[in-house]
């Protein structure tokens, strides 16, 4: 498993965490102080920023989780995958999404562009 692999999965994990402050200091470990998140709903940067877009979408979707959907495409210093968001309990995804993440070249996250592939209700 590639370094960039790995910051993926914590990556995911990152969105996962229902701590707000175990969340926080995971935000702050892994993200660059003027990280930028950028998806078709959200444009922010630094760690307030995106601990409020994480915080939004958990309120938005409890009981569910993200999952990496297949394998995690990496080079240099920039990983691209899939994820899918599933219910906690089991279950079909009711959004799937595409991110890119660019690191720092040091193992910390400076920007993450997504995509929505499929969103609820669609």
């Amino acid at each position: 498993m590639s370094d960039l692999t790995e910051l993926a999965g914590r990556y995911i994990a990152v969105w996962n965490e229902a701590d707000e402050g175990t969340r926080a200091q995971a935000i702050s470990d892994q993200f660059t102080a003027d990280a930028t998140y950028t998806d078709p709903l959200a444009d922010v940067q630094g760690h307030a920023g995106l601990g409020a877009v994480i915080a939004g979408a958990r309120d938005q979707f409890k009981g569910y989780e993200f999952k990496i959907l297949g394998d995690v495409d990496a080079n240099h210093h920039i990983a691209r995958f899939q994820w899918e968001l599933v219910p906690a309990t089991g279950g079909g995804n009711v959004a799937i999404g595409f991110d890119v993440v660019v690191t720092d070249g040091a193992g910390r996250i400076k920007g993450v562009y997504g995509f929505l592939d499929k969103v609820p209700g669609s």
